[in-house]
């Protein structure tokens, strides 16, 4: 049976709880997969599992808020596979929530944003140079849906989202007649990637347990958005069956925000 990315060559940009999950399922639907982040530990985890289940996958250390590193790795790719066809973006950005904006440093406020346009730019970049080249190719990068529905305590997310969202829209313009198409994946409160860790790197002292339950509590599912959910959307979006989607924005939060 054909799987969905049958002889694709993708870049997972991120070794966290959401871009293993994509790599996992980008492999399992028959992509090659190049695994790309700063921390080789986590990648090779990833790469271990992966391999375990019978897929391909290479790992790289690269750090996309260094261009020169991003193109460098993006050739290497196509020099031993032979293209690029898909990339998917999910790092760390810095975000800064739970303290009023009136309380946050400059910095606080602008490093996510900042540290979000380059890695988009980087990888987007390198990316879309060469899918131009191929007539094809898609971009997908992650974001909340904090940019268009922002609410108190939320912090640098509003501004770093909508500063993604704003450049992928612009880019998407400009590679789409050369048949490159350009996504984001909306999702917020993975239950998976819910840890005490990730929500204190945040800024927030809470119970995962409590935001999911919260979450659950306002989506109109009813429910929080799994990994396993994200993933699946992402590669149908990296495969030809989405060859009509473009220049648009995925809501992969079970309802929670109702765009």
């Amino acid at each position: 049976m054909t799987r969905l990315l049958d002889s694709k060559n993708t870049i997972v940009y991120g070794g966290g709880g959401i871009g293993g999950g994509v790599a996992r399922t980008f492999a399992r639907e028959g992509a090659r997969v190049f695994l790309a982040g700063r921390t080789r530990e986590k990648l090779e985890a990833i790469a271990a599992d992966i391999r375990d289940d019978g897929g391909s996958v290479d790992v790289a250390v690269v750090d996309v808020l260094d261009g020169q590193a991003v193109d460098e790795h993006a050739a290497a790719v196509v020099a031993e596979a032979g293209s690029i066809d898909a990339t998917f973006l999910a790092v760390g950005r810095g975000d800064v929530q739970g303290t009023p904006l009136i309380d946050m440093t400059a910095d606080d406020v602008t490093r996510a944003a900042t540290n979000g346009l380059l890695s988009t730019f980087h990888t987007s970049r390198a990316a879309a140079r060469q899918m131009s080249k191929q007539g094809s190719g898609a971009i997908l990068t992650l974001t909340s849906a904090t940019s268009a529905f922002p609410s108190a305590g939320m912090g640098s997310t509003g501004p770093a989202d909508a500063a993604v969202e704003s450049f992928l829209q612009t880019l998407a313009h400009e590679v789409g007649p050369q048949g490159v198409r350009v996504a984001v994946l909306w999702s917020a409160g993975v239950v998976e990637t819910l840890t005490r860790e990730s929500i204190a790197k945040a800024g927030v002292d809470i119970d995962p347990a409590q935001v999911v339950e919260m979450i659950a509590g306002r989506s109109m599912l009813g429910r929080a958005p799994r990994l396993q959910q994200v993933a699946d959307t992402a590669a149908f979006l990296a495969s030809d069956r989405a060859a009509g989607i473009t220049a648009t924005v995925v809501n992969v939060t079970s309802g929670l925000v109702a765009r």
